[in-house]
């Protein structure tokens, strides 16, 4: 190895990376005759791979269990809690009542910023395991239903929707949903 300016270390190129490092180490293993110094190479590169894999960020999850069930819900009603006793969400649920093609865009937002969230915007690598019926992912429905359920019960139980005009009702469940289904899909992928 020599020191000073070769392979971009010259400031005109881009910095090293740990992966540099690794394919450093693999060529140096391939050289290397005594078994010890072998073993040295290969506890490195161990070192190495474990320093680039962060301990939150950049885990590859896939599944949905009890565990990510209760981050979502967590998430779910850290956002949802302040839609629940604004007013806003009531003069917004109203609005959607009335116009039934602004809830259903309302709703395919939701559902489109969710897939965004979980799957495109690279907050973690998620991958489908077992969808239901072989098509629906399992994070995306469980984040989606721990929300809407968040936001039913919610508006519900504190009495911020009343369901002797169930299209009215629903138009404030979904405005309450938004966030809150927003809150789920993180709260369910920043822990990890």
């Amino acid at each position: 190895m020599s020191s000073g300016s070769d392979d971009g270390a010259d400031g005109g190129g881009e910095e090293p990376t740990v992966e540099d490092l690794i394919e450093q180490l693999e060529a140096l293993e391939t050289v290397v005759d005594d078994h010890d110094e072998r073993v040295q190479v290969r506890d490195a590169m161990r070192t190495a791979r474990d320093m680039s894999t962060p301990s939150v960020f950049g885990k590859v999850i896939h599944g949905f269990d009890r565990g990510d069930l209760a981050e979502a819900l967590l998430g779910s009603v850290v956002f949802g809690i302040p839609m629940l006793v604004e007013g806003g969400t009531l003069e917004v649920g109203e609005f959607l009542a009335a116009h039934p093609l602004a809830f259903v865009g309302t709703a395919l937002f939701t559902v489109a910023l969710v897939v965004g969230i979980i799957y495109v915007a690279d907050i973690q690598e998620v991958r489908v395991h077992d969808p239901l019926f072989g098509v629906l992912p399992r994070r995306l429905v469980g984040v989606l239903g721990v929300a809407f359920l968040a936001a039913l019960a919610g508006m519900t139980v504190w009495g911020r929707v009343d369901w002797s005009d169930p299209m009215l009702a629903a138009g404030g469940v979904l405005a309450a949903f938004v966030p809150m289904a927003v809150g789920a899909a993180l709260g369910d992928l920043l822990p990890g």
